[in-house]
């Protein structure tokens, strides 16, 4: 399952360069129009844009949304099936800054929060690992990574408040060259989780 993992990584890591390069521009619920590039994107949406960008191999191999079979109110947000069985992945973003350049402080409480409410990818291991998804499990964080503020840092914070639910080898892929002018580059890095 780790190849499946890694090469879905190495996929969104220049897939996301692809969608960024069609200039995508996000428009809010209000109609207020944020700058060009994917950067501005919500989570699901820049998802959906990179996955689109994928290469055909992946064609029928990945489904989104899926229920949880113990709360069918609750989704998965992919799941990968492989001929060796089902790879079940949470996906957070970690996004410091907002289109006009200020900092999100809020934004830690979505990879880093011990609580259920706010739905971190620290509980998304937890729930992935108690789900009854018949199938291997992983997370998956996409970032955005600047100067001041590098995403390594706050993967090592993760890692270290993860512990031993996740496997010692993370996988990492850098994308760069973006058009926005304050996202212009990150990573993207998986883990399976130990169960």
């Amino acid at each position: 399952m780790n190849n499946y993992l890694e090469n879905f990584l190495k996929d969104f890591a220049s897939s996301i360069v692809i969608a960024d390069k069609r200039e995508p521009q996000y428009i809010s619920r209000t109609g207020k129009e944020y700058q060009k590039g994917i950067g501005p994107h919500t989570e699901d949406k820049t998802v959906e844009l990179t996955i689109n960008e994928f290469p055909n191999t992946w064609d029928g191999m990945i489904e989104r949304f899926i229920p949880f079979p113990e709360n069918k109110r609750w989704k998965c947000d992919l799941c990968i099936n492989t001929p060796e069985g089902k790879l079940f992945i949470e996906i957070k973003m970690m996004r410091l800054f907002g289109d006009n350049g200020k900092t999100n402080d809020n934004i830690t409480m979505h990879i880093l929060s011990p609580y259920p409410q706010h739905r971190s990818a620290l509980t998304d291991i937890k729930k992935l690992k108690e789900s009854g998804f018949d199938g291997r499990k992983a997370i998956v964080i996409y970032g955005y990574d600047y100067d001041d503020y590098p995403l390594k840092d706050m993967m090592k914070c993760f890692e270290n408040l993860a512990g031993k639910d996740l496997e010692e080898r993370n996988t990492v892929f850098d994308f760069s060259n973006l058009i926005h002018p304050i996202h212009q580059k990150g990573q993207i890095y998986g883990w399976m989780i130990n169960e």
